[in-house]
């Protein structure tokens, strides 16, 4: 379960939503314009950006859906159809898994058990594009979550970061680790930096592992960036659903890790790469390592815990 978690102070008037697609919970907060302005105006504004974000994940639903037997991808799975008779959505993801498959070295796939199912990457891409048409609505401070995958974009409050915490899956109630901080979206092209505990800029976190993150993030320069000023919190584990992360080169669950976090600028890569993370177990501390732009925090099925050299902040202090 993941949790936004407001610094105190004044809470800024905000627009909320709850919707049920894609086969889970999806919550909106928006937080209006900060500063002077017409408050009417803003929660229009907000508003009208939310219900064109749900209106988006329910196309994703109804295209991308493996429970349901008329979508594009059930059709493309029983060969129906092929690619070219789909919309044009399906080829971006598949080609987007085929990527990750590669960088993953096979440890994240598209075909779990034989069958097709990009689930594994879809809902982090669906939430990063639904924060992405709220920003460039005007919505820029805001936190998509849906499932436990959460995308949070400019500030909770004036000078307020949104702060979000990793929970520790062995230990309800514990905290496992705090993350705070962003980094500039110019500083993930090409090299390995390391996220610093506080700054501002996108950063993308992802939980493997049913847990809440800590974050920080502070407005971007650029409104129409759909990370400018974004984080992003993705769940997946054994805490709450078992274990549902299969090998795939073993076909057997993954064994080793009971949470691993990933932060990283783009929720869709990197909520994949936490998938493979998991499925690799203790190995996914070296194969994080030799990513750009991405850092790890893991929690292991002994208990421990170990971080990847770029990783932000220290374990806090246990919350109950």
């Amino acid at each position: 379960m993941t949790v936004p978690h407001v610094s105190a102070g004044v809470r800024p008037a905000a627009t909320r939503h709850v919707e049920h697609v894609m086969g889970t919970v999806f919550s909106f907060d928006v937080r209006h314009a900060h500063g002077a302005g017409d408050a009417e105006t803003a929660a229009e504004t907000a508003a009208g950006a939310v219900a064109e974000a749900v209106a988006w994940l329910h196309r994703v639903d109804e295209v991308f859906s493996t429970y349901r037997p008329g979508s594009f991808v059930s059709r493309l799975d029983r060969g129906e159809i092929g690619p070219a008779d789909c919309p044009p959505e399906v080829t971006e993801v598949l080609g987007l898994c085929e990527a990750v498959a590669g960088t993953s070295l096979g440890y994240f796939t598209a075909r779990p058990g034989g069958r097709l199912d990009p689930s594994g990457l879809v809902k982090g891409w669906a939430i990063e594009r639904a924060s992405r048409i709220l920003t460039r609505a005007g919505a820029v401070n805001h936190c998509v979550n849906g499932g436990g995958d959460i995308q949070l974009a400019g500030t909770a409050a004036p000078g307020r970061p949104w702060r979000v915490g990793v929970a520790h899956p062995l230990r309800p109630g514990d905290l496992a680790t705090v993350v705070t901080g962003g980094v500039p979206a110019s500083a993930v092209t090409g090299s390995r930096p390391a996220i610093p505990a506080t700054g501002s800029g996108p950063v993308t976190v992802v939980t493997g592992g049913d847990s809440v993150a800590l974050v920080t993030s502070a407005t971007g320069s650029d409104p129409a960036d759909a990370t400018a000023g974004g984080l992003a919190v993705a769940t997946s584990g054994t805490a709450e659903r078992g274990t549902h992360i299969v090998d795939p080169h073993t076909g057997r669950p993954a064994a080793g890790l009971v949470s691993v976090t990933l932060v990283g600028a783009s929720l869709t890569l990197v909520d994949a790469y936490a998938t493979a993370a998991f499925a690799m177990g203790g190995a996914a501390r070296e194969w994080v390592e030799g990513l750009d732009g991405v850092e790890a925090f893991a929690v292991t099925a002994s208990g421990d815990t170990w971080r990847t050299s770029g990783f932000p902040g220290a374990a806090p202090p246990a919350v109950r």
